[in-house]
């Protein structure tokens, strides 16, 4: 994490548990870091493992807890998709468009520019964006050549069963 960002979110994360009398707890912070410190997007599990490499255990509820208040805060944005829940540091609000095979569930993370230029000059009423998440749905290149195959053999078979 860069370190003008990481300062800002802790900043804002201070803030919060200052006014609202929680405690400064350092798996608060670790867990932080550990998000600002994960590529694009993450699970729960994907967030365990990253503190576990660390040396630093925190229980499940822990996580589940303090990732809640993240997201509270917005400090992390939350991708329900059909088959996971995904997380993602969002303090710069960076917009994100996915592509989502429905048969495995892989997640792709596109990049289209035209799409973000046209988000950007949408006339919103009393509305302000801080970010946007496009969800694309359809079957992966993997899973296309796994119908193919199986309707081939399916075919073969009944050629076959015609055939005596």
């Amino acid at each position: 994490m860069k370190a003008n960002m990481k300062a800002k979110v802790r900043d804002i994360l201070d803030s919060y548990l200052t006014t609202s009398h929680h405690r400064r707890t350092p798996e608060r912070y670790a867990i932080l870091d550990a998000v600002y410190n994960m590529p694009e997007y993450f699970s729960l599990a994907d967030l365990g493992a990253k503190l576990e490499e660390g040396n630093f255990r925190v229980s499940r509820a822990t996580l589940y807890n303090t990732i809640s208040l993240f997201v509270e805060l917005r400090l992390v944005r939350c991708h329900r998709f059909k088959m996971h829940t995904f997380y993602e540091a969002s303090y710069n609000n960076e917009s994100k468009c996915f592509q989502i095979c429905s048969m495995c569930g892989k997640i792709t993370v596109l990049h289209p520019l035209k799409i973000d230029q046209l988000i950007d000059e949408l006339k919103l009423k009393r509305f302000r964006k801080d970010g946007f998440s496009l969800c694309i749905y359809g079957i992966c290149s993997t899973c296309q050549a796994k119908l193919t195959r199986s309707r081939t053999q399916k075919i073969k078979k009944l050629k076959l069963s015609n055939k005596k």
